[in-house]
């Protein structure tokens, strides 16, 4: 039985501002119509053998990752929530303990959520040759064969080949793990052959990693054993006990184990891999036009070269540009040069030190019960567009500071007034004053959108008071 490990606590800071902390680039659809995330559990959907995935996410994002694997038709082995980020290693260690609950000798292939991968077929092909070195004890990493002197990867030197029958060749010993280097040392790097990308795939045996694990950081696989043991089902979710796993040292896999172990493979492999951890590497991905351009959304342009426009809403004109990065939101614009792109973190840190809400959320923000859109905000009031899924409802609550008016637009709405309980249809509305307890559900098959509308001396989170929550 192999589980396919899906990494997906990632914040995605690099694709600010379309990708934010809690909304992040594996949540996005940006290479086709799927998100990130689905398209990293479909990679492998029909590979023989393999079982349902087991993803290892934050709490924020829980929900979402859900709902995302839901719409695949993918029911996950199981959704491990992170109380905090402790690198890869620790999610490893806690994904071998979840799959040796369900089988006796599992396989784990460690796939990070963000990552595009174009062929398929070749992808599949290294995973089965991994598959056999697995099954020999060896902890497998597949590097990715360099097209560019790239300085935002790590690097894996090759060692000697491994001569099998079932190797086709390609399979080396690892030499070493190298940090992301310089342009002179990357260059160099590419001019000898002797050296791939750092992919952060992996493929071994869950007890063959655990006891390497526990062979060169037992602390952590002991925190990790507590954590896992005192950990509770929450839904559809698996919840690690904060405590012990707050007190587990955060490591990287490649830190902890493959540069310390012996029984360290590498499988390089070309498939049009890309972590798309920059615009750059979207454009490099993305579908160009006549004129070297890469454009999302409404867009015109007028002697414009070899750029990256993206547009969620308003209208982007450029003229004139070359070699350049325009990203519109409906709450900021980023426009940066293409080989300035890495910078884009300085904005973030920015943003975080002076404690603006444009580094942590969207104006749409993503609840389990729908969406929740800010269209508008001023002095006592607020104004929300609001989508509830077929089925689902709000908490119910009160407010002490603000009233609320609701407007349907799409749908039927049940509203909990109160003590009485009122059916809306489209153009309906309802007054919820301030201090009653109130309710907004969606008891039809197509979902239901409102316009909400806040008003009062104080609109903030806090004065929510939840009185019942589902």
């Amino acid at each position: 039985m192999i589980f396919p490990v899906i990494l997906a606590g990632g914040s995605g800071t690099r694709l600010w501002p379309l990708s934010r902390q809690l909304f992040p680039k594996q949540l996005m659809n940006l290479v086709n119509e799927n998100t990130m995330l689905q398209n990293t559990i479909l990679r492998l959907s029909d590979f023989q053998g393999i079982d349902d995935p087991i993803i290892i996410c934050n709490e924020e994002h829980r929900f979402m990752i859900a709902e995302q694997a839901r719409r695949i038709h993918i029911n996950p082995a199981s959704i491990i929530l992170e109380p905090v980020g402790r690198n890869t290693a620790p999610a490893v260690a806690i994904a071998a303990l979840q799959a040796l609950d369900v089988d006796e000798d599992p396989l784990l292939v460690v796939l990070p959520a963000d990552h595009h991968i174009e062929d398929i077929h070749t992808f599949q092909q290294v995973i089965r040759m991994g598959e056999h070195f697995s099954h020999e004890g060896k902890l497998i990493t597949f590097g990715i064969v360099p097209s560019a002197p790239e300085t935002g990867y790590g690097y894996i030197q090759k060692g000697d080949p491994i001569v099998a029958a079932h190797t086709d060749g390609k399979a080396v010993t690892i030499r070493e793990f190298v940090e992301k280097p310089d342009l002179k040392t990357a260059e160099k790097y590419l001019a000898s052959g002797n050296y791939c990308w750092n992919s952060g795939i992996f493929m071994f045996k869950a007890r063959t990693v655990l006891a390497e694990l526990k062979k060169y950081v037992p602390d952590m696989v002991a925190a990790c054993e507590r954590a896992f043991r005192k950990g509770r089902r929450d839904l559809d979710f698996f919840r690690l006990d904060a405590g012990e796993f707050s007190s587990c040292p955060s490591d990287s896999i490649d830190y902890a184990v493959m540069e310390k172990t012996d029984a360290g493979v590498m499988i390089p492999f070309d498939a049009g891999w890309n972590d798309l951890g920059s615009w750059e590497a979207l454009w490099q991905v993305g579908k160009k036009d006549s004129s070297q351009n890469v454009i999302h959304g409404d867009v015109i342009t007028h002697q414009v070269h070899k750029s990256y426009l993206h547009s969620t809403g308003r209208m982007i004109a450029a003229i004139g540009l070359k070699n350049h990065i325009v990203v519109e939101t409906a709450d900021a614009v980023l426009i940066s040069p293409m080989d300035r792109v890495q910078d884009v973190k300085q904005i973030v840190d920015q943003l975080k030190s002076g404690n603006r809400k444009e580094a942590l959320v969207h104006r749409r923000d993503y609840r389990p019960w729908g969406i929740c859109e800010s269209i508008d905000v001023g002095e006592r009031f607020l104004v929300n567009r609001v989508t509830v899924k077929p089925g689902a409802q709000m908490s119910l609550q009160k407010h002490f500071h603000r009233a609320e008016h609701w407007i349907v637009v799409r749908g039927t709405a049940l509203v909990t007034k109160g003590e009485e309980q009122i059916v809306l249809r489209e153009d309906q509305s309802a007054y919820i004053p301030v201090g009653v307890d109130h309710r907004l559900e969606n008891p039809g098959k197509i979902p239901l959108e409102i316009i909400e509308v806040h008003s009062g001396s104080y609109l903030g989170e806090e004065d929510i008071v939840r009185l019942e929550d589902s």
